[in-house]
């Protein structure tokens, strides 16, 4: 009989359950299904539902992992759990566990099936462990979160007030109540930002990247510490490719033979920091930033169209904030007359 190298367990999370599967790998690095299990409550007693479950096949002296994709918020509370109980962890962005779930020809879509992917694909590979994010990140988070719906709340009420003032008839009162409720608003926007920048502040190394990262003429704190906390301090990404998955913005092509279709982003991925990079990125243009304004005339020139032109400006952002954190250097900018602001090197 072969002998069992590691067992990992895949666990596919949604809001309110999460199904688990546990597979074992030998060294014939055969990979084969122990057990599995559904429906499982995304809550305390589910957490300790799953433990009792896995431990009739874990053993102490074989090593073994859970594998779980980061779905939003929902993934958080279980992996903190099984940290806590001193269990591995790996938490992978969707694309990556995606594209191998596919290579194992695994054509069905259901989440008993996604789990028995992250199994195989924990058992198969050294998957790196997860850590949790410190409580400032986590705090970051919920701070800028709540900064972008205050300012979907403002526009809401604008409109409504628009709508009021354009119509047959003004109600004075609704409409002065409007008028309150948009200053209560901008007041809490306010507020929310400086507390997001004290947050900033309590750490000098956070802060020192942040500073880094702000020397990109374009770039507001707000849209740094949103691209921040939204990858957790880019904890989970490996490279650029990963990261540009999981912003959603990742090209796919349509073309087979002589047939050229249109290509697109995926938009498969964290639509809060697509959204917070699009003002920086239309700055940057507006203000003939450099390299970033030469991008979007040389992609507006070849396709016509302009919001192609700015997701490449921002894709770029966000690559660059990727490898002014990494490195932990600013940047610099150069002028020459002939050619405008110009984007040189790193300090």
């Amino acid at each position: 009989m072969a002998k069992v190298l590691k067992y990992a367990v895949g666990l596919d999370i949604a809001k309110d359950k999460f199904d688990a599967c546990l597979v074992l790998i030998d060294e014939t690095q055969k990979a084969t299904i122990k057990s599995s299990k559904s429906s499982i409550a995304n809550s305390l007693k589910g957490f300790q539902e799953l433990l009792s479950w896995a431990r009739k096949y874990l053993s102490k002296d074989i090593p073994s992992i859970f594998c779980m994709e980061a779905t939003g918020i929902y993934y958080e509370q279980l992996a903190w759990f099984l940290y806590q109980q001193s269990y591995s962890v790996s938490v992978l962005v969707p694309q990556k566990a995606k594209y191998y779930i596919r290579s194992l020809g695994i054509k069905s879509k259901d989440d008993k099936t996604d789990a028995k992917g992250l199994a195989i694909m924990a058992a198969q590979q050294s998957l790196k462990e997860w850590k949790p994010v410190s409580n400032q990140i986590y705090e970051l988070r919920q701070l800028t979160r709540f900064y972008q719906q205050l300012q979907d709340t403002r526009t809401q009420l604008r409109n409504q007030l628009q709508t009021l003032v354009c119509g047959r008839m003004e109600n004075d009162t609704v409409a002065d109540g409007l008028k309150d409720l948009i200053a209560v608003t901008e007041e809490q926007i306010k507020e929310i930002a400086a507390a997001i920048e004290r947050l900033l502040k309590e750490d000098p190394a956070l802060w020192e990247k942040v500073e880094n990262i702000n020397s990109i003429k374009g770039l507001g704190l707000i849209s740094i510490a949103t691209v921040i906390a939204e990858t957790d301090g880019f904890a989970l990404f490996e490279n650029q490719a990963q990261l540009v998955c999981y912003c959603g913005y990742d090209v796919i092509r349509n073309q087979s033979g002589k047939r050229i279709g249109r290509s697109k982003i995926s938009k498969m991925g964290n639509y809060r920091i697509r959204r917070i990079l699009f003002m920086p990125a239309f700055s940057v243009v507006k203000y003939k930033i450099g390299y970033f304004a030469e991008l979007y005339e040389r992609v507006y020139n070849r396709t016509m169209i302009k919001m192609k032109a700015y997701v490449a400006v921002q894709r770029k952002l966000l690559i660059l904030i990727y490898t002014l954190w990494k490195k932990n250097e600013s940047f610099k900018y150069e002028m020459y007359p002939e050619m405008g602001t110009r984007l040189l090197s790193f300090r």
